[in-house]
């Protein structure tokens, strides 16, 4: 799922990063469109996404980013979608990264 991912992320579809700051800061998604947006703010601040783009969701398993493209589908968005595996997932496929502790694993 991440190398199409990666193809997707290229025409125009928005990565969604709803890992927590130390996460972010640590170890960042590289994609031409994306916003970090804390799952534990995701309640409050939704509205802030755009409802005419796709949105795929990640973290750092996969977990998280199942749960709120779920809670987004239910809120009424209609293009949304989970990154399977989450960074774990991208890293594996050598997708790039940004930051300097990006060594991660499932128990991280």
């Amino acid at each position: 799922m991440p190398k199409n991912a990666w193809t997707v992320l290229q025409n125009g579809v928005l990565l969604v990063d709803v890992r927590e700051h130390s996460e972010v800061e640590a170890c960042a998604y590289s994609s031409p469109a994306k916003i970090h947006l804390p799952y534990s703010e995701l309640k409050a601040r939704f509205a802030e996404l755009p409802t005419d783009q796709a949105l795929l969701f990640a973290c750092h398993s996969g977990k998280r980013s199942l749960r709120a493209a779920a809670y987004l589908s239910y809120k009424g968005y209609t293009r949304v979608a989970n990154l399977e595996g989450g960074l774990v997932a991208w890293l594996a496929a050598g997708l790039p990264v940004q930051g300097k502790r990006c060594n991660c694993s499932l128990t991280d």
